[in-house]
């Protein structure tokens, strides 16, 4: 990776490793680190989600070119795995590194989102269902499994949280559709669903969608809806209360958001929920999780 530092001053900074997109916590269809969570543990969280965000900003980046996206990402790998400990430009990688030694959650998560994001410079179709869910687990449920392992839940919850978090990187993907296809040319709708309809994938360069691509969208919530299920017993297995009302808070803010999504046009309109939307999914969901105590 080719890249120095610059001099202002006389005095060192970092190279520009990163390349935030803009996108911030609002734009996140799950709260990052609310109030739900314990006060001791959302500084580990916040660092967590920069880091993700920070990783994902690369591949998602149009201004640079696939090898150099592997190169700044591969950085943040060495950084995790503790074989580089000294490179500038680094600093979310060096944080996440001492916040996983700090708390003894396992590295694994944080390498198998950075193995997502590389797989993202250089796949740009999806053939089916389980090739996505494949990539979601990935790129998604690792999120949720880190969650679980900082506050110290059994490995039993992971296949909930799973299906949950992969319910939430689907849902993002059709919010996204469009935008993905028109700057990235990367589609995460499974191809053989768009075959069956008869579409291609120039059709979600259209200022609308056909009922043919209707039909592929209202196809993967059918099957999103499936995953929710699984998702729906999250809550009861968590032990930690607060934990549990944040993922009823999440499972509410899903089924909200697809229910949204089979109404309206992702091709129209970046689909999302209403601040009243998700005040009231946060609400109930905290509500629900009390009743089950």
């Amino acid at each position: 990776m080719k890249m120095k530092a610059e001099i202002v001053n006389n005095t060192s900074i970092a190279p520009a490793i990163e390349l935030p997109s803009g996108k911030d916590q609002p734009y996140e269809n799950f709260p990052v680190g609310s109030w739900l969570l314990s006060a001791r543990l959302r500084p580990h969280v916040a660092i967590f989600y920069n880091f993700a965000r920070t990783i994902d900003d690369i591949a998602d980046s149009n201004t640079i070119g696939a090898q150099e996206k592997l190169d700044r990402l591969s950085g943040f790998e060495k950084v995790i795995l503790g074989t580089d400990t000294t490179s500038l430009g680094f600093e979310k990688a060096h944080s996440m590194r001492q916040s996983l030694q700090q708390t003894g959650v396992s590295q694994q998560h944080c390498l198998d989102l950075i193995r997502a994001f590389k797989q993202d410079t250089s796949k740009l179709r999806y053939e089916d269902w389980g090739e996505l869910i494949e990539y979601c687990q990935m790129s998604a449920a690792p999120v949720g499994r880190y969650l679980l392992d900082l506050h110290g839940e059994s490995s039993r919850c992971y296949l909930a949280s799973d299906a949950l978090c992969n319910v939430l990187q689907v849902l993002n993907h059709l919010q996204d559709c469009k935008e993905d296809y028109q700057k990235l040319n990367r589609v995460y709708l499974p191809l053989e669903w768009m075959r069956e309809n008869g579409v291609g994938v120039e059709c979600l360069d259209a200022p609308n969608s056909i009922p043919e691509l209707k039909s592929v969208f209202l196809k993967t919530l059918d099957t999103t809806a499936d995953l929710l299920r699984v998702a729906d017993m999250l809550p009861k297995r968590i032990e930690n209360k607060r934990l549990a009302m944040e993922s009823r808070a999440i499972i509410n803010i899903a089924n909200t958001l697809e229910r949204e999504l089979r109404e309206r046009d992702p091709l129209v309109e970046r689909v999302k929920l209403s601040k009243w939307q998700y005040i009231l999914s946060c609400a109930t969901g905290v509500f629900m999780a009390l009743l089950v105590t």
